[in-house]
């Protein structure tokens, strides 16, 4: 790939991953992020199966990931009173390796910065697809032209609406919505359910995590005080230890709220430019985004490798399409938060059951392995 200058948008996941192979493979690549600096911590993600941990041995950081992982925490599903109702094994939650969203992508920028150009800060603000190369503008930077563009910048990506068209058009709502903060909250694995909602503290995925029903909202994405209030009124009237728990998140530093949401698409390329991760296949909450993401940047820098990009997005596209049909199915909320008592009593009960853990777990590792890896030599 010498001499092919590839433009990503995103210092994620998704984006250093493929930059870390289309740097080996020679090509020249820049990756612009919006956010001023890499976004350390948040919450944590998870690989399972071989193929996973394939992909990260190949990439040669497999041994950083198993030395910063987490370990899966249990969960206990708490009543009112807080008495015991249910545990959530750490493996169902966390798969078999568990990392911090930050920790891994600081993993992935150490090995890649010195080999790509990073801009943080900035934004891309148009793309025009020509026989040559995508001429690209920016929010702050000058106007430069790219061989390649990677849409890696997440379920709400900038590259796809771009590239593609609105968000409406690809981004279905699930009818729930989740939020994470760090409240000044005590509390270690705990989590508590009334229909339609949920709270959890202590968890894999952050000091305090939310999951409610409701329909889709109008919201600024990057105004946090507005999505604190939305949490707020969903949670007004709440028992057990939620009266306290809301008191906290007014001052809370890093509250984030979004939509439960699922991506559909048929092709995830046009022309020049490509989607990659939760922009092209994401499920919100679905336990799979970070192994897809990993898995596909393998897959997309491979087939580049082989040849012209018009027959490697379309391999791609063609062989991701099967690994992530799982995504076309889940949604995590009516898990997290059923909307009824009956539904909660379910869940539980499922969990105290071993047979069924068993059996949810194997159809787990199903999923996680569902594609035959290509080799790909450069």
């Amino acid at each position: 790939m010498k001499n092919t200058t590839v433009l990503i948008s995103g210092a994620s996941i998704a984006g250093p991953a493929l930059a870390l192979w289309l740097a080996r493979y020679g090509a020249t690549v820049t990756v612009v992020e919006k956010a001023p600096t890499l976004r350390t911590g948040g919450q944590a993600v998870d690989f399972k199966g071989a193929t996973h941990r394939t992909v990260l041995a190949k990439m040669g950081i497999l041994d950083d990931v198993l030395a910063r992982q987490t370990g899966g925490t249990d969960q206990t599903v708490v009543d009112a009173n807080g008495q015991p109702l249910a545990t959530i094994p750490g493996e169902f939650t966390g798969g078999d390796i568990e990392i911090r969203r930050g920790d891994l992508a600081a993993i992935l920028y150490e090995r890649t910065r010195n080999s790509c150009e990073y801009v943080f800060g900035d934004s891309i603000t148009s793309l025009t697809d020509t026989p040559g190369g995508v001429h690209v503008t920016f929010e702050r930077s000058a106007p430069r032209t790219f061989d390649l563009v990677v849409g890696a910048d997440g379920i709400h990506s900038n590259v796809r609406r771009l590239a593609f068209g609105p968000e409406h058009d690809y981004v279905k709502h699930l009818g729930y919505y989740y939020a994470l903060g760090n409240l000044d909250v005590v509390g270690e694995g705990l989590m508590y359910n009334e229909p339609g909602r949920m709270v959890a503290l202590g968890g894999p995925k952050a000091q305090s995590f939310f999951v409610f029903a409701a329909d889709e909202l109008s919201y600024d994405r990057y105004d946090a005080e507005q999505q604190k209030k939305l949490v707020l009124d969903a949670y007004r009237g709440g028992a057990w230890r939620v009266p306290e728990i809301l008191t906290k998140i007014p001052a809370s530093p890093d509250f984030f709220l979004d939509s439960i949401s699922r991506v559909d698409m048929d092709d995830y390329a046009k022309g020049r430019v490509v989607l990659l991760g939760d922009a092209a296949y994401g499920n919100t909450l679905g336990g799979f985004g970070t192994g897809l993401a990993t898995v596909g940047a393998y897959v997309l820098a491979g087939e580049l490798l082989r040849g012209d990009h018009e027959t490697a997005f379309r391999r791609y596209t063609e062989l991701m399409r099967g690994y992530a049909k799982v995504t076309k199915k889940g949604n995590a909320g009516p898990f997290l938060a059923p909307r009824k008592t009956r539904g909660i009593r379910m869940r539980n009960w499922m969990f105290n059951r071993s047979l069924l853990f068993g059996a949810m777990m194997k159809m787990t590792d199903k999923f996680a392995t569902d594609i035959k890896l290509p080799e790909y030599t450069g």
